[in-house]
Order: structure tokens, then sequence, then C-alpha cells
């Protein structure tokens, strides 16, 4: 547009021209200027009567070799210098030209060192087998001498076993904490990337830096991400598979890794590979299991120090009462009743603190604005003393802690807690049928009182029918079937899912034995509810003013 105009306006001094492009000049100041070549067949006659002159050379044209290296060969250096540059830095960083590119082969393994503020043996509770292996792990690794003499050596790998929340990985925050040696911390899926060769060059990479530092201790977390075990089918994952053939070189290799220890953990050990559970790779088999009422207690009161609590808080009632957690739960506990006791404006936690928590985690917050209507609470009480006189009313049941009708979060209605006096491990066919039972009663004491039934027992339906499967097909207490397993167990730590092993025929078998178990049972608790009628209207009705009482209330009125 420009040279257009300046044409129009006879304002162009010199012009040239060329294949690709115009070049002119301002008549007045003899500025350059250039556009593109245009079709224009008429364009030299009106250059021409413009009075623009016809110049051979408005400016030093450039060589066609200069032209090729500024446009093509100096942007190729510049980006190779730049990309030298990076890759100094990164293997720098990384530590040395044999490192992966930008990085990606270098383990990620995070170092501790012993620390005053570090997790000690003594903020561990509840586990004390557990600590035992550990701590003569740490005590070889401090005076190593001891154990030399005798001809001893430690364990090459220590694998912990056990459900989730049970302190594994606090376990082994706690031997950092006691030991005056490197410990190395990282993720088994840490080592599984994208590139394959990438994970197995981290364990090299891992196994090197320990080597350089022994005496120290590696922590692998949750290794089941790479130790599972290869099926060798086709289109498998050959970079785990490539990871694990790693680790179980560098654990048991020519080479050998003297000073250096494998803590790992899982709560899948059936699925790790044999080759790197056997001995001489991980040597020791420490479980981690669920802790019973003295481990609960000391969990409780190790948490505990962390609030300020009441002096009259009675922390053995409350491990009863919290039967069958984990220590996470537990931890869970002690900061739900210190935020009940912010809420209620209180300066530290009380015994019904310490209660409403345990329920809270069980079943969930009170639902306040959940309003039932009066036939609805009428159900629900006679639902739960149903339970609960069912319960009374049977040899080696739990004595009822608890029974309320204020519904909670989790969907419950109501429920009636049960709490053992002591620690229980074993139970025989009897106290499972008692348990069937005390399920069936809440659902019994709907028909023996309105005739009809509701949808408040399923999950006691769920219950009643677990219990009486497992009793046909796990623990053997079926005449048909004497001591045959009709069912096996994976993933025990995590759910412990079932499986039928047994044909079409013997499964049908199976479910009506299922059916007849769980319906005698539920005879028998119709008819305790109906011998003890009067005492089941009697503490229905009072359990639908009071809305919760206690087993001690229960009992009184029971015994009256």
């Amino acid at each position: 547009g420009t040279f257009m105009t300046m044409t129009e306006e006879k304002q162009i001094g010199q012009v040239e021209v060329q294949e690709s492009q115009i070049l002119f000049t301002d008549k007045d100041s003899g500025q350059i200027y250039k556009t593109g070549v245009m079709d224009d067949p008429d364009l030299i006659y009106r250059l021409k009567d413009s009075g623009a002159v016809f110049a051979s050379e408005i400016v030093e044209q450039m060589s066609p070799f200069l032209s090729f290296l500024l446009s093509w060969l100096l942007p190729i250096l510049i980006f190779v210098g730049l990309g030298q540059l990076m890759s100094r830095r990164m293997m720098n960083k990384a530590g040395g030209p044999n490192s992966m590119m930008f990085g990606a082969g270098r383990s990620s393994a995070k170092i501790y060192v012993k620390s005053a503020e570090g997790i000690k043996f003594s903020d561990v509770a509840g586990e004390d087998e557990a600590k035992e292996s550990l701590t003569e792990i740490v005590e070889y690794l401090h005076n190593p001498g001891k154990y030399r003499e005798i001809g001893a050596s430690m364990p090459k790998g220590i694998l912990l076993v056990g459900p989730p929340g049970t302190g594994k990985t606090m376990l082994a925050k706690a031997v950092a904490g006691e030991a005056s040696v490197p410990f190395f911390s990282i993720s088994g899926s840490e080592f599984v990337e994208m590139f394959v060769g990438m994970g197995a060059s981290k364990v090299r990479d891992l196994f090197r830096q320990a080597k350089e530092k022994a005496p120290c201790i590696v922590f692998i977390d949750e290794i089941d991400a790479i130790g599972k075990k290869r099926d060798g089918q086709m289109g498998g994952n050959d970079e785990r598979e490539q990871t694990l053939n790693q680790l179980l070189t560098e654990m048991d290799g020519f080479e050998g890794n003297t000073g250096v220890i494998i803590l790992a953990a899982t709560n899948r050990p059936e699925s790790l590979d044999p080759a790197l559970t056997r001995p001489g790779r991980f040597d020791r088999r420490v479980p981690v299991e669920l802790p019973d009422l003295k481990g609960r207690e000391e969990i409780l009161k190790v948490h505990a120090k962390k609030i300020k609590v009441a002096d009259d808080v009675d922390f053995r009632q409350i491990a009863r009462m919290a039967s069958g957690a984990s220590g996470a739960e537990l931890a869970n506990i002690i900061n739900e009743a210190a935020l009940r006791a912010v809420r209620d404006g209180r300066r530290f936690a009380t015994q019904s603190d310490l209660e409403e928590s345990i329920e809270v985690v069980i079943a969930g917050y009170q639902k306040k604005n959940a309003i039932l209507t009066d036939k609805e609470k009428w159900t629900v009480a006679y639902h739960e003393i149903g339970h609960a006189l069912v319960a009374a009313k049977q040899n080696h049941s739990a004595p009822v802690q608890k029974i309320t009708i204020i519904p909670r979060t989790s969907g419950a209605l109501g429920y009636t807690m049960q709490v053992e006096e002591g620690n229980h491990y074993l139970m025989t066919k009897e106290e499972i049928e008692n348990k069937i039972a005390t399920y069936t009663g809440g659902r019994a004491a709907e028909e023996v009182v309105f005739g009809t039934i509701s949808t408040g027992a399923s999950n006691d339906i769920e219950q009643a029918t677990k219990l009486a499967r497992a009793m046909i097909t796990r623990y053997g207490m079926s005449r048909d079937f004497d001591m045959v397993a009709l069912e096996t167990v994976r993933n025990q730590y995590l759910g412990g899912d079932a499986s039928l092993t047994c044909s079409g025929e013997t499964a049908a078998e199976v479910d009506r034995q299922v059916v007849e178990l769980v319906k005698k049972q539920h005879e028998k608790a119709a008819s305790i509810l109906l011998e003890n009628r009067e005492k089941l209207d009697e503490l229905a009705k009072f359990l639908y003013e009071k809305e919760t009482i206690t087993g001690e209330e229960f009992m009184q009125i029971l015994n009256k």
C-alpha cells in the first residue's frame, strides 16, 4: 500500500525490481523500503511516469553462500550449543557422564540421616514382635562385631506384611530414627517408568548409592508394584519384569551387598514372586498384624500424648470398644475426640469424647437433620432391642455396650454395640451360630411385634450370610463336607475376597446349607423374643424415649 501511494504521489527516488521483491527509496529522506513482487505489466510505465530512477543496486546484495550460512547453519549451531550446555548441567546434577538422559535413570530415593526429632521405637506401640526384629537390625548396624564373633550374619532383606494402617511404614521410619546409618526410602511405583529400562537403571543407581554409603538401610514401600509374580505370558509388562530381575540380581548377585540391609513393605504378600521371597533375598518375614487389646491400649496412650486428655480416661475400656481397629484408625479416634472437645468448648478430651469418636469412625457422624416418623422410630427401636435381647439371652455372646437409634452418616438408622471382655482369637461353632442368631434378631423383632418386615436388616443379612457361608466352605463346620476347603481367600489383608473351588452341584448344596443354617438361627432368635415379649416391649419403649442407652441400663431393666 505504501509503495502504491508513493508511486501515485511521485515520492519514489530510486527503484529496483528483483525476482522476489521490489526495493525503493524515499525521494526526500533516502529511506530504503522493500515490498513483494506484484503481477502488474504496467507497473514499470507508471514508475517511469512518476519520475522514479531505475537503479542497478540500491543496497549491497548478500552472496548465496553467506545467505545459506545465516539462514540454515547458524540456527543449527545455536541449538547444538544450547543442547550441550543443558547436557552438561544435567550431568553435573546427576553425578557424571554415565547418567541417563535428563536424570531419567536416576534413583529418586529420599535419604534420611539420624535426627533428634525423628520417630523412634518408643513412638511405635502394639507391634512388639516386629519391633524386636527391627531392633536387632539396628543393633547389628551399630555393633556388627558382636554378631560376627559367633559367626552370625544379618538377613539381607526383611519383608513387613500386614493390613493397611497397621504401621509398616511407621516402623521403617522408626528404624531410620534409631539407626546411625544412612536410610534410603523409595516407593515401588517410583521404579516404573514410561521408557523401557529406566526402572532397572533406577534399581542399579539405588544400590550403587547404597554400596557407597554402606552400612545403610534401603526401604522399598509397596514392593508389590514391581515384585509381582512373573507369569511368562506374552504381552506382559516387560518394563516391570526387567525392574524385578534387576532387583533380584542386586539383592543376591555375584557382587554381594555387604552392609546393605533392605526393608520392604506390602499388604499383598501372596502376589510376590517366589524368587524375591526365598531365603538369601528376603530372609525374614515380619507380620505387622492388627493390634490385640493390650496393643490397642498402648497405641491409644502413645497418640493421646499429642492431645490434652482428662485424668480419668480409661484407655482399656476404649481399647475394648475399638476391637479390630488398626493403628491408623486408633490415631484417627484420638484426633476425632480432640476435635469433638474443641467443638464443645472444652480444653481437654474426656471419656465420652473418645467413646463418641469410636462411633464416628465406625458408623459416621450423627445426622442431626434426619427426622424419622413415629412408626419408623418404633421400628428401629424394636429392631435394635431385638439384636441386644437375643445376644443377652444366649451364652458365649459378647456383652452389649451401647444401643442407639440416632441415625448416622454411614446410613445406619441405629446400631447395637457389643464389646468382648478380652482378646478373642478363636470362635467355636456355637459362638458363630449365636452371632448369626444375633444378626437375625432385629428382623425377628419386627416380625414378632409388627407382623411385617422392613429394609433395615440389609447389613444384618449380609453379615449373617457371610458368616454362615464361611462356616461351611472354610471352617469345616458342615457334616456333609467335613474338613474340605470349598473356598479360597485372596488378598487376606485387602478385604479377603473368596472364590468357590468346587463343582456346580457342590455349590448348589453349599447354598442350600447356608439358607438352612441362617433360617434355623432366625427361628431361634424369634423364639427367644417371643419368650421375652414383655421385656422386649419394656426395653423398646425405654430406648424410644431415651434414644441412646448404655449396656448397664439395658441389663438393669432385663434383670429387674
